[in-house]
């Protein structure tokens, strides 16, 4: 008898979005770790007008063009598909904005593939992302996935369900991150350096797309606390609800949209160039030693959800997120300075709590709404980082690229700045609380 309801227990677990979370995750760190190496082994003899530009500086800047002019595409393509994503998910088609993104996922892994194994140029990746952004890429993805752990959620318990599911997301990039290096070195005779790597990634996203498709159910808790689509902050801050709909509400939404996009852009821009950081001179990484540094950043999301675990007991979102911030600025300013591998990770263990504003503002923003409109509102803020995104990308790779003389780490410091810049949106949301406080204790008595 224990038999069935343990196999009816796992098969509800098997229903969730964390089995298709965990598939995504890991082909994408393993697609990550191979594309890295990819691009460098064509960019390697790469040359510059520039008759001062030395080899190295030469293959930086040749990959950094690359991924400038990838990354935008990945930016600005998603954008009208994510909207119609999102608005087919809020009218009852809530997987759509899983499966259509998985779909372009599959084909741009196999575009890889196929480069590789075909010796077909870099440029075909373009056309990936073009496909890639198409169906929606992660700007439709990651907001359908945070609308299902809503709507299995009340609001009160919404930031840990949020965060757990950040949680998951980083494990499994980690596991995926530490054999991404030893899968890339695999080959024989027949296969080059990565093709079993991109093998594995391309099976894993067929299933993840497949399990979207025929097993993912979509669940909805009811809300026992009606008033709190109204939260501008939770209960676990003692926040109040907002009694004026349009004037102080627009406010806060403003200053938590500014947040985002101020803390997005500083970690967009930083972690685009760091992958590029790590393999010129001095640190000169291996594909095994790339593995294990996406390893040390995934890390970041189990100690930035045992910081939410530890923190919110005794400390408002408000603070939550600018601990997260500080930890961020704090670690990027110091790899600025990095010239050797145990600085890099010392920097890292820096970055503890880095991951905790996003998941918390995405938390604050998806209270203030009824789940009808859920999935817009967060596909928003999404589409609002992808228009910064067009913007930061080409500033911080021509950064990098004028300062790769006289001091590498500079785009680091900006970044650390930028992040500072984004506390000062949420620092206000804090000094504007506890006008509110008051008028909850009246509602309570």
């Amino acid at each position: 008898m224990a038999l069935p309801v343990r196999a009816q227990a796992a098969f509800a677990v098997l229903r969730q979005i964390e089995p298709i979370l965990v598939l995504e995750q890991l082909g994408s760190t393993l697609f990550d770790t191979a594309l890295q190496m990819v691009v460098r082994d064509r960019c390697a003899n790469a040359t510059y007008p520039d008759t001062h530009s030395s080899r190295g500086d030469s293959e930086q800047k040749a990959m950094s063009d690359f991924y400038m002019v990838y990354n935008l595409i990945i930016q600005l393509t998603p954008i009208l598909p994510a909207v119609l994503l999102a608005k087919v998910g809020d009218r009852g088609w809530r997987r759509a904005p899983i499966v259509v993104p998985l779909s372009g996922y599959l084909l741009s892994r196999l575009a890889l593939l196929l480069v590789l194994v075909f010796r077909l140029p870099l440029q075909v990746m373009f056309g990936a992302a073009v496909l890639f952004g198409l169906s929606g890429g992660f700007c439709a993805y990651w907001p359908g996935v945070m609308t299902l752990a809503s709507l299995r959620s009340t609001a009160t318990e919404r930031s840990e369900v949020m965060m757990r599911v950040e949680l998951l997301y980083g494990i499994t990039g980690l596991v995926g991150s530490l054999v991404s290096g030893h899968l890339f070195l695999l080959y024989n005779s027949n296969l080059e350096h990565g093709t079993i790597l991109l093998i594995v990634s391309t099976l894993l996203h067929l299933l993840s797309l497949l399990h979207s498709i025929f097993v993912l159910q979509v669940k909805q808790v009811a809300n026992q606390e009606p008033d709190e689509d109204c939260h501008i902050l939770s209960n676990a801050s003692g926040n109040a609800p907002v009694e004026a709909p349009a004037g102080i509400n627009m406010v806060n939404v403003t200053l938590l949209f500014a947040a985002a996009i101020l803390y997005g852009s500083a970690v967009g821009g930083a972690m685009e160039i760091l992958g590029l950081f790590v393999l010129k001179e001095p640190l000169s990484w291996t594909a095994t030693q790339v593995g294990y540094g996406n390893a040390a950043g995934c890390m970041i999301f189990l100690t930035s959800f045992l910081g939410v675990i530890v923190f919110r007991r005794c400390v408002s979102d408000v603070v939550l997120i600018l601990i997260g911030m500080l930890s961020f600025a704090s670690g990027i300013y110091v790899m600025s300075f990095v010239t050797a591998t145990y600085m890099y990770y010392l920097a890292r263990s820096l970055n503890l709590f880095a991951l905790i504003p996003m998941p918390t503002i995405r938390s604050l923003l998806s209270q203030q709404v009824p789940a009808a409109s859920c999935g817009i509102t967060l596909t928003s803020l999404q589409l609002s980082m992808k228009f910064a995104g067009l913007a930061y990308f080409p500033a911080f790779t021509k950064i990098y690229q004028r300062t790769l003389d006289w001091f590498p780490g500079f785009v680091f410091t900006l970044s650390s700045i930028l992040t500072v810049l984004g506390m000062i949106p949420i620092s206000i949301i804090g000094c504007r609380s506890p006008q509110r406080r008051h008028y909850v204790r009246i509602q309570g008595d």
